[in-house]
């Protein structure tokens, strides 16, 4: 049986290329979007590979940045921008194949086992990448391997305007030599605890006991095995954009906070701006998740679940504050971040009938008899929920929102 042929498409430094692209002025210099410009504020979000060259990263604080390239010039991040850029892509990459994954703004999945059969992939992927670059002014990578993992790694070998084939039999010369953490899908954490098993190498990691990790990482520690031989049996899903499973906004603080009253209002804000999200989406959820990060860069996280789903900020507001204040021990916070998850469309929502909603649902009674009467008399079905049409949203400023996919569901 022949292999499937999988692109992912990954554009090389996105929101700084979409500034140069619109102002070509900016072309050549170091740039890098960050957060609050004027207050020095946040952290570089993506910066140029002028920028790059001079020691700026994602992540930098912006202060930091400064300070290590004076003539770097940062700009404020302009997502409906940024959104426009990556629906244009998209669509020179449906013009190809249906078979289109959108995993984050600036990057997708293609399958292209079919159009494989009458054009060779290099060509396909060399076309792909030219018209991406003239039509819109915008570099990318390619990486082309028999399934999903292999092509995102692949995509990542060489940057920018770089294309990459990742054979399953080159894996033992190309990926074994790596250190773990290199691989995607593994982080600081996780490979700290493959070190600690004496798993130093992708190579080790491929051969290592699935019973062991599985008692160490779970089901990932599997996962993990399989996907170091080069197994992945993941389709490329395009419906996958439908299947939100969480909503979340997150905020680094000007300075080291440990003021009350503004950790209080920042909640206050992050609460609001998600509630924001999930009611332009139309969905709920039941488990609420606060991010904190202190001084020193340590990440940890706390969530509590309720049995009737939340959306409005006060709601979520309550429950985040409350985890945050049982939890919190004065060490000064850099960054806070608010998510709700096990999202679910507000049409399928049931509520627990309480104490305090009593009273709505008594009031909607009327209207469920009417209902009743309704269909009795002209069949089951004639009347239906209207279908509510979920508009655009920019309410998150932050670079990790999902809201672009939204732009996808036609």
């Amino acid at each position: 049986m022949a292999a499937n042929i999988i692109f992912h498409l990954d554009m090389n430094s996105f929101y700084a290329s979409v500034e140069q692209a619109h102002n070509p002025s900016l072309k050549g210099k170091p740039i890098a979007v960050a957060g609050n410009v004027k207050e020095r504020r946040g952290i570089i979000v993506t910066s140029s590979y002028e920028a790059r060259a001079k020691g700026i990263y994602t992540t930098m604080n912006v202060a930091e940045a400064k300070r290590l390239c004076p003539e770097l010039l940062l700009l404020p991040p302009d997502f409906p921008k940024y959104r426009a850029a990556s629906a244009a892509i998209f669509s020179i990459l449906r013009s190809y194949t249906e078979i289109v994954e959108p995993v984050s703004i600036d990057e997708g999945y293609l399958d292209v086992t079919d159009l494989a059969k009458t054009r060779h992939p290099l060509q396909i992927a060399e076309e792909i990448q030219q018209r991406i670059l003239h039509e819109l002014d915008l570099p990318c990578s390619i990486g082309i391997a028999p399934n999903k993992f292999l092509a995102k790694t692949a995509s990542n070998m060489k940057k920018p305007m770089g294309i990459t084939v990742l054979r399953i039999r080159e894996l033992k010369e190309q990926l074994w030599p790596l250190p773990v953490v290199s691989m995607h899908g593994v982080g600081e954490k996780t490979a700290k605890k493959l070190n600690s098993l004496q798993i130093f190498t992708i190579g080790d990691l491929a051969i290592a006991n699935e019973r062991t990790l599985y008692k160490e990482l779970g089901k990932n520690g599997v996962r993990l095995i399989k996907r170091a031989n080069g197994i992945d049996n993941r389709a490329v899903d395009p419906n996958s954009i439908f299947d939100t499973k969480s909503v979340g906004n997150s905020t680094t603080l000007p300075r080291d906070e440990s003021e009350y009253y503004i950790l209080k209002e920042t909640f206050e804000k992050l609460s609001k701006s998600v509630a924001e999200r999930l009611k332009v989406k139309y969905l709920a959820g039941t488990t609420v998740t606060i991010q904190i990060r202190n001084y020193d860069w340590q990440n940890s996280s706390r969530s509590k679940s309720v049995r009737n789903a939340v959306q409005n900020a006060d709601e979520i507001f309550e429950i985040a504050w409350k985890l945050f204040t049982d939890y919190w021990d004065e060490t000064p916070v850099r960054l806070l971040g608010v998510t709700v998850s096990n999202v679910v469309d507000q049409s399928e929502l049931t509520q627990q009938l309480n104490l305090f909603n009593f009273e709505q649902h008594i009031k909607d009674e009327p209207i469920v008899q009417l209902v009743d009467l309704i269909e009795t008399k002209f069949g089951k079905g004639t009347i239906k929920r209207g279908v509510r049409v979920k508009s655009k949203s920019y309410a998150s400023k932050t670079s990790f929102s999902k809201d672009f996919l939204d732009d996808h569901m036609k």
